[in-house]
C-alpha cells in the first residue's frame, strides 16, 4: 500500500505564521519532542518520500511506529491551527466559550457561567450564529432550572421558548435558502451559464420559489444576503446581466452594512465582487471592472479574509480577470506582460488553488498567447488542458479550449488537422448537451474554410462573418464572446488585419 502523504500535504499548507506558532506551542511541552524531528524533515522536502524519511532516522526507535508519530504529529498540527486561529472567527470564540459554559455550569458556578453565557449570546445574536444561539438557549434553560431551585423565580421561561421558536425559524429558513443555493450554484459551476433546457428549467424553477420570488420571505441579514445571492447567479446563468448586477450589488450593500457578517460571509463577499466586475466587463464599463479587481486586491490580509482558501481565489481573481480585462481591451501585449511578471502567483494557482481555478488560469493564458500570435505556445497551455479528462467541471471552459485549439491550428496552417479536430469537437458538444448552436455552426464553417483553403489556397471567411450576425441576434448565443471573440477573429480574416488590432478599434 502506497503511503498516506496527508500530513506532508498539511505541513506544505502552512504559512510561516503557522509553523511559528506550532514551534511555540511545541517549545513549552516536556518530554521526547520526535514529532518535530519528523516534522523538520518533512518540511524540507520538495516531494513527499516515506523512504527518505525512514532512512533519515532509521537509527531512532520511534521510526519502528512510524505511522503512528505521524498521526500524532498530525493532531498536533490541527491543535495548533485551532489555538491560532481561535481569535480569528465568530465561530471559534463561540466553540471556546461553550465550553467554558459547560466547565463552570459543571463546578456548580453558576454566576459565572450566566456572565459567560450573556457574552456568548450576543456574540451570536450579532452574527446571526443561529445553529450557536440553540445551544447557548439550552444552557440558559438548565441556568433557569438552578435558579427555580434555588426559590429565583423572576426568570420568565415562557420569553426563552418563545425567542428559542424564533431562533429555530430563522435557522429553518435559512437552511431552506442554503438548499437553493447548492442547486442553483451547482449549474454554475458545471458550466457557468444554462446549457441545456433541463438546466433552464431548474434555474426557472428557483428564481419561482416562493423564498425567492416572495417578499420579505428573508427572516434574517444572512438570510437576506444568500437571498439576492442566488437571485443573482440565477440571472447571471440565463445571460440577464443588469438584474444580475442589481441582485449582486443589493448583497453588496446588506454585508457592507453589516461589517460583523460580512466578515463571517468573506467568500460570499469575495464573489459578490466578482460577478460586479463581470456585470461591468460585460457593459464594456472597464474603469469601473478596474475598479472592482482593485477592490477584491485590497480584501486580502483583513479581518474574515485571511484563510488560505479565500486568499486563493483573491489571489486567482486578481491575476485572472486583470487578465481577462486587458484582453477585452486587445491589450494582449499587456496580459503577457502581467503573467509574467507575477509568476509567484501564477505559480501558487496553478499549484495550489482550485482545479477550477488553475483552468481557468490555463485557458486565459493560452488565450492571451494566441491574442500575441503565440500560436505554438497557446497549443501547448491548451493541450494541458484538453489532456484532463474532467467530465463534469466547468465544461464552458473544456468546450471553448477545443474551438480555441481550432482556431491555432488554423493560424499554424495545420489544415489537414483541422477536419478530424472539429469532428471531434462535434462529437462532445453534442456529448455534452451544450444548447448553443452558434459553437457548432463556427466549428463546422472553419473546417469548411480551412478545406478550401488546403485545397484551393483561397480563405473566404465572409460567409462565416454574416453567419454569425445571425446567430448572435439571439441574446443566448453570445455565451460565446466571453471566451472568445470570434467576431473580431473573423473579421480580421476578412480584412486581412491582425486580431489584436481588430479587438482593440472594436
Amino acid at each position: 500500500m502506497k503511503p498516506s502523504n496527508e500530513l506532508f500535504v498539511l505541513i506544505r499548507s502552512l504559512t510561516k505564521s503557522e509553523k511559528r506558532f506550532f514551534k511555540l506551542s511545541s517549545a513549552i511541552q516536556t518530554g521526547e519532542k520526535n514529532y518535530l524531528k519528523i516534522f523538520d524533515f518533512i518540511d524540507g522536502l520538495e516531494e513527499y518520500d516515506e523512504e527518505a524519511l525512514k532512512e533519515e532516522f532509521k537509527r531512532e526507535t520511534f521510526v519502528k511506529h512510524l505511522p503512528s508519530e505521524k498521526n500524532h504529529l498530525y493532531k498536533l498540527i490541527l491543535k495548533s491551527l485551532r489555538s491560532f486561529y481561535s481569535e480569528q472567527s465568530s465561530a471559534s470564540i463561540l466553540k471556546e466559550e461553550l465550553k467554558n459554559v459547560e466547565i463552570l455550569y459543571n463546578k456548580a458556578l453558576y454566576k459565572e457561567c450566566r456572565k459567560f453565557l450573556k457574552r456568548a449570546k450576543k456574540i451570536a445574536t450579532d452574527h446571526e450564529k443561529f445553529y450557536y444561539l440553540i445551544e447557548l438557549i439550552s444552557w440558559e434553560k438548565r441556568l433557569i432550572e438552578e435558579s427555580y431551585e434555588s426559590g429565583d423565580f423572576d426568570v420568565d421561561l415562557n420569553q426563552i421558548i418563545e425567542e428559542e421558536s424564533e431562533i429555530v425559524a430563522k435557522l429553518r429558513n435559512l437552511a431552506e435558502y442554503h438548499i437553493l443555493y447548492s442547486r442553483i450554484n451547482a449549474i454554475f459551476r458545471s458550466g457557468g451559464f444554462t446549457r441545456t433546457e433541463q438546466e433552464q428549467d431548474t434555474v426557472r424553477e428557483i428564481s419561482d420559489n416562493y423564498l425567492i420570488k416572495g417578499k420579505n420571505t428573508a427572516i434574517s441579514t444572512r438570510a437576506a444576503s444568500i437571498c439576492y445571492y442566488i437571485k443573482g447567479l440565477c440571472a447571471w446563468t440565463n445571460r440577464e446581466f443588469n438584474d444580475s448586477y442589481t441582485f449582486f450589488n443589493r448583497t453588496k450593500e446588506i454585508l457592507d452594512n453589516n461589517p460583523k457578517l460580512k466578515q463571517d460571509l468573506g467568500k460570499r463577499y469575495t464573489l459578490t465582487l466578482f460577478h460586479l466586475m463581470r456585470s461591468y466587463m460585460d457593459d464594456a464599463n472597464y474603469d469601473m471592472a478596474q475598479e472592482m479587481i482593485e477592490n477584491i486586491r485590497s480584501l486580502k490580509d483583513k479581518k474574515g479574509f485571511k484563510s488560505t482558501d479565500l486568499s486563493l481565489k483573491i489571489t486567482s481573481i486578481s491575476i485572472i480577470d486583470q487578465m481577462n480585462l486587458y484582453n477585452l481591451r486587445g491589450n494582449f501585449e499587456a496580459a503577457y506582460d502581467f503573467y509574467e511578471s507575477n509568476k509567484k502567483e501564477v505559480d501558487i494557482i496553478l499549484h495550489k488553488a482550485s482545479k477550477e481555478q488553475k483552468i481557468k488560469l490555463q485557458y486565459t493564458n493560452a488565450y492571451t498567447l494566441f491574442g500575441i500570435q503565440n500560436y505554438k505556445g497557446a497549443l501547448s497551455v491548451l493541450n494541458d488542458i484538453l489532456n484532463d479528462n474532467e467530465q463534469k467541471l466547468r465544461q464552458d471552459i473544456y468546450s471553448f479550449a477545443r474551438i480555441l485549439n481550432l482556431m491555432v491550428h488554423y493560424e499554424l496552417e495545420n489544415y489537414q488537422l483541422i477536419e478530424y479536430s472539429a469532428n471531434s469537437t462535434l462529437r462532445y458538444l453534442k456529448k455534452i448537451d451544450r444548447n448553443y448552436n452558434i459553437e457548432s455552426y463556427f466549428v463546422k464553417q472553419l473546417k469548411k474554410v480551412s478545406k478550401i483553403v488546403y485545397d484551393k489556397g483561397d480563405a473566404n471567411f465572409k460567409e462565416l462573418k454574416e453567419g454569425l450576425k445571425d446567430y448572435l441576434k439571439d441574446n443566448k448565443e453570445r455565451v460565446i464572446l466571453d471566451y472568445i471573440d470570434v467576431v473580431s477573429w473573423t473579421k480580421s480574416k476578412v480584412e486581412g488585419t491582425s486580431f489584436e488590432d481588430v479587438v482593440r478599434g472594436d
